[in-house]
């Protein structure tokens, strides 16, 4: 995947950001399929080489447990905003801004799972990238996260480009055309237009060429 910027143009940005708390947040924003986990592994990996202590916290962590989606009526959304939970969420970035050592829950994608207390942020870190779908988007609760951005990078991959991504994963599992396209369009596709369609501003936007 070709970037522009390119990642040692990201990892010079990010390094140059000044910071609020004592340590450097890193909001890595985009759709789903955009590219997210790899980018935000690569910037880690090279701000780490320059001696720049830093982690990756997926957003991922703050789904909703299933039985309580199943309740709801949410299942089947899982992914859309209303399945996480946002002000737990926020709580987290407000203590990583503050606190020498930060726990914080994974997500087990073969369980479908968050784990409690699964990842930690020590005293050390000098620089968190925090990856996920809607860390800049312009909703209620959503759009309270900003404030706490040191700098904030937005990943933008044209939807049919999406599109094709998110069927392809489906594909990838054995589903047939028909019910991979169902079922990306019903969900994830879903996701990356409410997005689209409403979307904070970043101070970098990073775009697939």
């Amino acid at each position: 995947m070709a970037l522009d910027p390119p990642v040692a143009t990201l990892i010079d940005t990010i390094r140059a950001a000044p910071r609020a708390g004592r340590r450097r947040l890193v909001a890595l924003a985009g759709a789903p399929a955009s590219g997210k986990s790899t980018l935000a592994e690569a910037l880690a990996q090279g701000l780490n080489a320059c001696g720049c202590n830093t982690q990756v916290v997926p957003m991922d962590g703050f789904h909703l447990h299933n039985p309580i989606l199943i309740e709801r009526g949410l299942l089947d959304r899982k992914g859309a905003p209303a399945t996480f939970d946002v002000l737990g969420f926020a709580h987290l970035i407000s203590r990583l801004h503050a606190e020498d050592e930060v726990f914080y829950p994974t997500f087990d994608r073969a369980r479908d799972i968050a784990i409690a207390g699964g990842g930690l942020i020590g005293p050390h870190c000098d620089t968190v990238i925090i990856e996920g779908n809607y860390l800049l988007l312009d909703t209620p609760q959503w759009r309270d996260l900003h404030k706490h951005w040191d700098l904030s990078i937005r990943l933008d991959v044209p939807l049919p480009t999406l599109e094709k991504r998110l069927i392809d994963r489906w594909l990838d599992h054995g589903l047939s055309q028909e019910d991979a396209t169902a079922r990306a369009t019903r969900n994830d596709i879903a996701n990356a237009h409410t997005i689209a369609q409403a979307t904070l501003p970043a101070n970098v936007t990073v775009t697939t060429v």
